[in-house]
Parts: structure tokens; sequence; C-alpha cells
């Protein structure tokens, strides 16, 4: 098993990461068929490792039910800026945003993050 803290990102097969304005875009583009789950993570903060570790260690959404996407933050502060921007939500780390019809419908934060707390939102 990994240790959640270490400084090498590993994702979930099924999770998609966003590396450009384009590719938030396309996200945002996607959640008017099916909703979009937003990761926003912090690759040196243990409070967002912990989170991504329990995110992937239960993650059980159907990606016929909804597309989850992963941001490294630090890499993409400009992308991070844009979703707090274009979605209306107050950013934060770690940090869940559900997108549906491109509208932010949930976001959460820290300890509040939990895979039942998204689903209800799907």
């Amino acid at each position: 098993m990994l240790n959640p803290f270490s400084s090498q990102v590993n994702l979930h097969e099924s999770w998609k990461t966003i590396n450009s304005i384009q590719e938030f875009e396309a996200a945002i583009e996607k959640s008017f068929d099916k909703p979009v789950i937003l990761f926003k993570h912090s690759t040196t903060c243990s409070r967002s490792a912990y989170a991504k570790h329990r995110l992937e260690s239960d993650y059980s959404i159907n990606p016929e039910k909804a597309d989850f996407f992963y941001l490294d933050l630090l890499n993409h502060r400009d992308i991070s800026n844009s979703i707090a921007s274009k979605l209306d939500v107050r950013h934060q780390s770690p940090q869940i945003i559900v997108v549906k019809k491109g509208k932010a419908v949930f976001d959460t934060s820290h300890e509040s993050i939990t895979l039942k707390g998204i689903e209800e939102r799907l």
C-alpha cells in the first residue's frame, strides 16, 4: 500500500487529470451530459493527501454516472483560479466540487470530503 503522505502522485484508474484551462473547459462541457466531480489537491499538504487517500481507497462511483477530474493545484494555480471564478466557489484545498450543467451544485473541503457526500449530490 502506498503511503498517502508520499510526494509521489498516483491516481485512481478512473480519474482524469486536468493540466490546462482547455481541459477544464472541456470538463465543464461534459457536465451538461453527466455530473463532473473536480478534486483540487495540494501535493504538499498532509490534509489534502489524507482526503485523496480516503477517496481513492473507497472510490466506487461508476464512470457512467459521473466523470472524476483531478487537479494538482500547486502546478496549476491558474486553473484553480479559473475554477473558483467560473464556478463561483471559494478556493480551498483540498476541495471537491460537483458540477452539473455547467454550475457548481456542491463544494466541500478538508475533512468534510467524503464519498458518501459526493454520491448524495450526483
